[in-house]
């Protein structure tokens, strides 16, 4: 007997619903709220989303910064200085190259 009066409560319980999501939709301005509800969770999962792709740089983030330590303490053993392979060019001053291969070809005083 207690699955026929369990059923019976979760009927009313159903029935009332019913009808207080029909007062709900019948008052005025209830689209907006609903609408403006929907838009809410449509951008509480965009920051989700967005979240979720923070906790995976957070993790590479870690994981470089562990190896940029461990670097760091076998390049404290061997300090070795780096060579580069990259030619350097210089700029000039604005003045003319004529003047400045005169200045370096001039013998000093």
């Amino acid at each position: 007997m207690a699955g026929a009066g369990r059923t019976d409560l979760v009927g009313r319980l159903a029935d009332l619903s019913e009808e207080a999501l029909q007062r709900l939709a019948d008052m005025p301005g209830a689209d907006r709220a609903v609408g403006a509800m929907n838009a809410l969770r449509d951008r509480i999962d965009d920051l989700q989303k967005r979240v979720r792709g923070l906790e995976a740089l957070e993790q590479r983030l870690t994981a470089l910064e562990r190896k940029v330590d461990k670097l760091s303490k076998s390049g404290a053993a061997h300090p070795e200085p780096r060579r580069s392979t990259k030619a350097t060019t210089t700029k000039s001053s604005g003045g003319s190259t004529a003047e400045s291969t005169a200045e370096s070809t001039a013998e000093p005083s």
